[in-house]
């Protein structure tokens, strides 16, 4: 079986179309769901280490358990838990990749955002 893992926002809206776009795009059978609202912000901006653990320990059970070898994050429009503009949430995806990056997982990390239509698109 090979595993993706995703951190993506809780609004179910985002769940399928960033399901089927990782499982089209990448060689994998299942997809880990991370949800949090707003996690692009949280990533990105958050000072506080106790939610930040708890999402590396998340991501960490599925690089280690399920060996994901890719964990993507999710920003979307009209996100409830981060409304800001497209621009600064493509900012925010930045930054959470690089966030991600210093877990240092093995794995491959991507930046995505989910449009108007809810089309995913890949950012980093």
């Amino acid at each position: 079986m090979k595993f993706g893992t995703v951190i993506n926002c809780m609004d179910g809206r985002v769940q399928i179309p960033v399901i089927e776009w990782i499982k089209n795009n990448f060689d994998v059978e299942y997809v880990d769901v991370i949800t949090e609202p707003g996690p692009d912000k949280i990533l990105a901006t958050s000072t506080d280490d106790l939610i930040l653990r708890r999402l590396q320990s998340k991501a960490e059970i599925s690089v280690k358990v399920h060996r994901s070898k890719l964990i993507a994050v999710v920003g979307h429009f009209d996100c409830a838990g981060n409304p800001v503009t497209e621009e600064e949430h493509k900012l925010q995806i930045i930054e959470s990749v690089k966030k991600i990056k210093s877990w240092d997982f093995d794995t491959e990390i991507l930046g995505l955002w989910v449009n108007e239509n809810w089309v995913v698109h890949r950012i980093v």
